[in-house]
C-alpha cells in the first residue's frame, strides 16, 4: 500500500498553471470517449494536492493502471492484478476488468479497511477503469459504491468527462448524450457531465450551433437536418430521432466545460461539484430556508460556463448560423 501523504515536491506546479481544489468525495468515471493521455495525468494531479485546507487521497481502482502518474493511498493491484487475471483465466482486457470489479465487490471488506483511516481528514478521489459497460450495464461498480456509501457514510459525486470535439459531429454528440444518460440512470449518484479539452474545440471544425446548444442540451430536433447530411447517419435517422426523444423526455443531461490548463475553468468545475455533493453547505450555520436558497440558486458563474467560454475558445467563423 502506498502512503496516503502526497508529495508536491515530485511535480513542478509551474508547468501546470492550475488551481488545485477538490471536492468532498469525487468519483471520476473514465470512459473510452473520455480524456486520454497527458490530460488524464494532469486532471488527476490537479486534484491530488492540498488546497483550501483539503487533504486529498487518491484511490486507484483501475487494475489496468500499470503506470500511475500519481501517488495513491489505496491501490487495487494490492488485491488483484489485471495481468494475472488475464493469464490465469484466459481473458482479454475487457473480460479481465469485469472479473476484477466482481472480485473487488466480493472483497469489499478489504477496501473498507483501507479507506477507514483516510475518512477523518481526507477527501477521496476514486480512479476507475475506462470500460464503459462497467458504469451503465454491469452492476459490480455500482454495488461497490453503494456498499461504501452505506458502511462509511460517504457523499459521492460522479464526474464524467467527455471529449468536447464530439460536439463537432451530430452522431457522436447524440452517442455521448446517450452514454451520459445511461450512466446517470444506472449509477444513481449526483452526477456532473463535463466537456473536457474545451480549449481544443475550435481545431475540430465548425460547430453547427452555439456552444450553449451542446452544454444545455437544447431542442435536439435541430440536429436532424445535420444528421441527414452524412450518409452513414442518414440511414439511422429515424432511430436517432427516437433516441433524441428519450434523452429529452428524461431531461437530465447537461454539460459544463473544462480547460485543464485554466485555473478559472477548474475552479468553476469544483464549485459545481461542491454544490452537487453538499460540500458547499459545510461550515454554514443557517436555517432550513437559507439552505434551500443555496440549493436552488443559480451558480454565479453561468456566463463563464458558456458565453465566455465560446468567446475565448471559438471564433465567430467556427459556428454556423
Amino acid at each position: 500500500m502506498l502512503s496516503a501523504s502526497l508529495s508536491p515536491a515530485k511535480y513542478d506546479l509551474s508547468d501546470f498553471y492550475f488551481l488545485l481544489p477538490v471536492t468532498s468525495s469525487v468519483i471520476r468515471l473514465l470512459r473510452t470517449l473520455v480524456l486520454k493521455g497527458l490530460l488524464r495525468k494532469y486532471f488527476l494531479l490537479t486534484l491530488s494536492y492540498v488546497v483550501f485546507g483539503r487533504k486529498v487521497a487518491i484511490v486507484n481502482l483501475d487494475p489496468a493502471n500499470d503506470t500511475l502518474p500519481y501517488e495513491c493511498a489505496v491501490n487495487i493491484e494490492d488485491l488483484i492484478k489485471l495481468e494475472d487475471v488475464m493469464l490465469e483465466h484466459s481473458l482479454g482486457p475487457n473480460g479481465g476488468l469485469v472479473y476484477c470489479m466482481e472480485y473487488l465487490e466480493k472483497n469489499i471488506d478489504w477496501l473498507e479497511l483501507k479507506l477507514k483511516p483516510l475518512l477523518k481528514d481526507h477527501y477521496i478521489l476514486f480512479d476507475f477503469p475506462g470500460q464503459v459497460e462497467l458504469f451503465f450495464i454491469h452492476d459490480s461498480t455500482k454495488n461497490v459504491l453503494t456498499k461504501l456509501i452505506k458502511s462509511l457514510n460517504l457523499r459521492l459525486t460522479a464526474v464524467q468527462l467527455i471529449d468536447a470535439h464530439l460536439c463537432s459531429d451530430p452522431g457522436n454528440y447524440v452517442s455521448a448524450l446517450l452514454l451520459s444518460l445511461s450512466t446517470m440512470l444506472h449509477m444513481e449518484l449526483p452526477h456532473v457531465n463535463v466537456l473536457s479539452k474545451i480549449d481544443l474545440i475550435g481545431s475540430y471544425g465548425k460547430l453547427a450551433f452555439n456552444l450553449d446548444f451542446y452544454t444545455d442540451v437544447q431542442d435536439l430536433s435541430y440536429l436532424e437536418h445535420h444528421l441527414g447530411r452524412d450518409p452513414r447517419s442518414a440511414k439511422y435517422r429515424k432511430l436517432t430521432k427516437e433516441l433524441c426523444g428519450v434523452i429529452e423526455d428524461y431531461s437530465l443531461v447537461n454539460f459544463t466545460t473544462l480547460d485543464i490548463q485554466d485555473k478559472e475553468s477548474v475552479g468553476n468545475l469544483v464549485k459545481l461539484i461542491d454544490k452537487s455533493n453538499g460540500y458547499i453547505f459545510s461550515g454554514i450555520d443557517a436555517s432550513v430556508v437559507e439552505y434551500s436558497k443555496i440549493a436552488v440558486g443559480q451558480t454565479d458563474w453561468d456566463y463563464n460556463r458558456v458565453a465566455a467560454v465560446q468567446e475565448k475558445y471559438m471564433n465567430d467563423e467556427e459556428t454556423q448560423d
